[in-house]
């Protein structure tokens, strides 16, 4: 017996000598604490901290992070301290296991050792099921990075960044799987596999709309900006309406058989009333959809429907493998705007402000239409409204609420209860973003100038100022006023992003006889001719100071070469906007035939000129008048310009004034506005002084001093349709006039009509060349011509370093030798399709593919669509 109690006591010494080592808590997965070593809790002095188990991590670094710190008291085995120390740690993310021991105490004091299981870090993924063009773009979404610790959170997002990315293409039922495997190649890696099955493309077969009692489906259909049906042909006949929809698919087989006309007039047959949707893209986005619905609400709201709303929306699969999407409306009452009363305005009288807010009794009530008459929002294209009244008169703090007083029945009344508040002065100009570009080049700029009152038209006004400086993005240009109620003063700030401006031209054609020749040119838009000498200032050169200088050269080798250079000061002395621009030329033309000496025959230019320019404040300050005197010398040896003149030189001595006005919101992509010109270009009549009678005189003594008086007049005019989709306008006129009818008109300065606007050897003798899309050069030599140009331009992107933009178009031109056969209603006509690319470095680039519908002659053979249609290509410019 005593015995076996000896063997009891042995065994239980025993388990009290092993435990007391070891304390553990479970916290969350596998996370460890101290526990006690005996039944009671005692308080310790921490005496250090380890860690152990990281790889890529400090010590020193997780152990702040614990806030764990030598010295302090801890109490196990519970301690708070302990546990905040565990959740410190997987708060940040980066441990699969953590665990807390006791190694060892000493006394009084704890020793604990923190063991951490690093999560694995990515070493590389990879993606499948999709294309590599598709994956290239993911790599650029996804945002992971080599060595970038892999979480479930970092998992999750990779995959809603994927799901996100082709739901915007259109597939809805993509499937998507996240593998993390082990990447024995490296320490704790793991590379992570996506595996994507994308699935069909999600399209919207039908959209079906329920409750619109007052709005046709179809015009539902068209406030979808983003949710479209399948493409298709749509059929509603006279007599019921009913809807028969076709696919185009299916339609193919009769336009094969038929031929387009004859389908066309089938459909003409069967109904007047035919809807084209072939265009628009069917596929489906929840986000854009759920966008849509409340466009769909804002239109209703527009019609005096303020109540209407979405009050059902299904979405659905259909046997073809697409979905439906069955909209229910509830449009409410209508309702219409009732007495409008004023309140709190002293500065204008009710009339007044009834006049320029336009809404009157009985109108239908649109709260969007209230809010852009009222113009609580600043609009790059300014306009009248009640805010623009009192803010451009320094109203700064005016402030008007339009309160609902009373709805009867459909009507509804208002209180417009107005703040008008003190005038505020304009205080300080701050400018930031200007890294390149001097802070008084944009300053100049402005209209906003301390001291003055504050007025929202020349914070519009200056926004344009600034963005037709060219090397601005006019659509990064930030306008921020901070106002000081206290001492009515109000500072501006105006935040800019710079882009590139300077100008690489390279362009080559044929033309003129000179066979295939080439261009090349620079131009620096900011140019700094102050700072050549200041190294830091080069960017590659130097720059900063608005400045314009370009040089040109164009060559096909001995037989042609022309060199032109100019310089632009647009800010002499730098306190007005008086420019001063100066020009070289030097051309040389050889009329002999390739391979012969080319300087047996030759015409030779050379010139330059100056000119001024400024800005007048009568009509109103968009009017700039421009003059200048220009000279150019031409040689001529064993050349015929002109009958009897083959040897010799010919004088060009001539002034040219021009004004203009220039209104456009942009440079590159103009959304309103327009820019009209008026020029007049004269020599002195020098045969009146010199008493000769030039009516036998040879042609060189005709043409030793050129005399003529030529005008050209240019209205180009844009206009916002909707959105970004702009009208342009154009109409162009020139006429070159003589003093003497014994000289007659000058062989120079005449116009050239047609062709692809590429100068060449028309730029040598003066020539305006006047291009027409559709047509070779058709008039050489005309006194006079007319053009005509209609646009309507839509934009893919207005990104500053692609700015690209198509446009269909229509012209209509002609010229003509003299009065006696000028008929402005004798013209040639063309239409058709084209694009736009503004790259910052080269330049515009365009392309446009027009049908020239007069060029039609049965006899020589120009017939059909190839004979009439003709490819035009634009490098570096945009032709007149």
């Amino acid at each position: 017996m005593l015995k076996q109690t000896s063997r009891y006591i042995l065994l239980l010494l025993c388990l009290l000598i092993s435990t007391g080592s070891v304390y553990a808590q479970g916290l969350a997965k596998k996370s460890q604490a101290p526990d006690a070593a005996t039944d009671k809790t005692k308080d310790y002095e921490l005496g250090g901290v380890t860690v152990t188990g990281m790889k890529y991590l400090d010590q020193d670094l997780l152990i702040a992070v614990t806030n764990l710190v030598v010295g302090q008291k801890i109490r196990l085995p519970n301690d708070e301290a302990i546990a905040k120390a565990i959740r410190n740690l997987w708060k940040q993310e980066l441990f699969s296991n953590v665990s807390v021991t006791v190694s060892k105490m000493i006394g009084d004091k704890v020793f604990l050792n923190i063991a951490v299981e690093e999560r694995p870090r990515l070493s590389r993924y990879q993606f499948r099921g999709i294309k590599s063009s598709e994956a290239k773009e993911l790599k650029e979404k996804l945002g992971l990075v080599k060595g970038k610790v892999i979480t479930e959170a970092t998992k999750k997002d990779a995959e809603v960044r994927i799901r996100k990315f082709y739901l915007e293409k259109g597939f809805g039922r993509i499937k998507i799987n996240v593998k993390e495997k082990t990447d024995t190649t490296s320490v704790n890696s793991a590379m992570l596999i996506f595996n994507i099955d994308k699935g069909n493309k999600t399209h919207i077969n039908e959209i079906y709309f329920a409750g619109n009692d007052h709005v046709a489906d179809t015009r539902l259909k068209r406030t979808l900006k983003n949710t479209h049906e399948m493409a298709r042909i749509s059929l509603f006949p006279a007599d019921d309406k009913s809807l028969y929809t076709t696919n185009t698919r299916s339609f193919g087989k009769y336009v094969n058989d038929w031929g387009f006309m004859s389908l066309s007039k089938t459909l003409e047959a069967l109904d007047p009333y035919v809807r084209l949707n072939i265009f628009s893209s069917s596929k489906y986005n929840p986000q854009k959809y759920e966008d849509d619905k409340q466009s769909l609400v804002a239109y209703y709201n527009t019609l005096g429907f303020r109540d209407a709303s979405v009050v059902k929306d299904t979405i659905y699969n259909v046997q073809n493998g697409n979905i439906n999407v069955e909209i229910k409306v509830k449009e409410g009452s209508k309702y219409y705007f009732g007495n409008i009363k004023w309140r709190g305005n002293t500065k204008y009288s009710d009339s007044t402000l009834s006049f320029i807010l336009n809404i009157k009794r009985g109108d239908i009530y649109n709260a969007e239409l209230l809010e852009k008459h009222l113009g609580k929002q600043l609009s790059p294209e300014g306009g009248m409204d009640v805010y623009s009244l009192y803010q451009d008169d320094g109203y700064l703090f005016f402030n008007i609420d339009a309160v609902e007083t009373a709805i009867k029945n459909d009507t509804i009344d208002f209180e417009m209860r107005v703040t008008e508040g003190p005038q505020a002065t304009i205080k300080d100009i701050i400018i930031t973003g200007n890294d390149r570009t001097n802070e008084h080049v944009i300053r100049r700029e402005l209209r906003t100038v301390p001291g003055n009152k504050f007025s929202r038209a020349d914070l519009i006004r200056s926004q344009r100022e600034i963005a037709t400086l060219g090397f601005i993005d006019q659509e990064k240009i930030g306008i921020n006023p901070k106002p000081h109620p206290e001492d009515g003063t109000v500072d501006i700030e105006y935040s800019v992003v710079e882009k590139p401006s300077d100008q690489l031209s390279l362009s080559a054609g044929f033309g003129g006889g000179i066979s295939f020749y080439g261009n090349v040119g620079v131009i620096f838009n900011n140019f700094s001719i102050r700072n050549i000498f200041k190294p830091k200032f080069w960017k590659p050169l130097p720059v900063g100071d608005g400045e314009k200088f370009s040089i040109n050269y164009a060559s096909n080798g001995a037989y042609y070469n022309s060199l032109n250079m100019a310089f632009t000061e647009p800010w002499l002395v730098g306190h007005k906007p008086n420019s001063l621009t100066t020009n070289v030329i030097y051309s040389k033309y050889s009329g002999a035939t390739v391979g012969s000496d080319p300087n047996s025959s030759f015409l030779r230019v050379l010139g330059g000129g100056v000119s001024m320019s400024r800005r007048l404040k009568w009509p109103d300050d968009y009017f700039i008048i421009s003059y200048g005197i220009y000279y150019n010398n031409y040689l001529l040896k064993s050349y015929s310009l002109v009958p009897d003149f083959t040897d010799g030189t010919s004088n060009n001595l001539y002034g040219k004034v021009t004004i203009s006005r220039s209104s456009l919101d942009a440079p590159l992509y103009p959304r309103s506005g327009s820019n009209i010109s008026l020029s007049i270009q004269f020599t002195p009549p020098f045969s009146l002084f010199s008493g000769k009678d030039y009516s036998t005189e040879p042609a060189s003594e005709k043409f030793k001093w050129i005399e003529y008086h030529k005008y050209r007049f240019t209205a180009d005019w844009y206009k916002r349709i909707t959105g970004n989709l702009v009208l342009r306008l154009v109409t162009k006129y020139g006429f070159l006039g003589y003093y003497n009818p014994a000289i007659g008109y000058s062989p120079f300065e005449r116009f050239q009509l047609g062709g692809d606007g590429l100068s060449g050897y028309s730029f040598i003798i003066g020539k305006d060349v006047i291009s027409q899309r559709g047509y070779d050069i058709y008039v050489q030599d005309a006194t006079i011509f007319n053009k005509y140009t209609a646009e309507l331009r839509y934009p893919f992107s207005l990104n500053p370093t692609a700015t690209i933009y198509g446009l269909a178009f229509v012209d209509a031109a002609n010229g003509w030798a003299n009065f006696q056969q000028y008929n402005p209603f004798q013209l040639n006509r063309d239409v058709g399709v084209g694009v736009r690319v503004f790259l910052p470095m080269f330049g515009m680039l365009g392309l446009d593919y027009g049908v020239g519908f007069d060029k039609y002659n049965q006899a020589a053979g120009v017939t059909g669509l190839k004979g009439l249609a003709k490819f035009t290509f634009m490098l570096g410019f945009e032709p007149e």
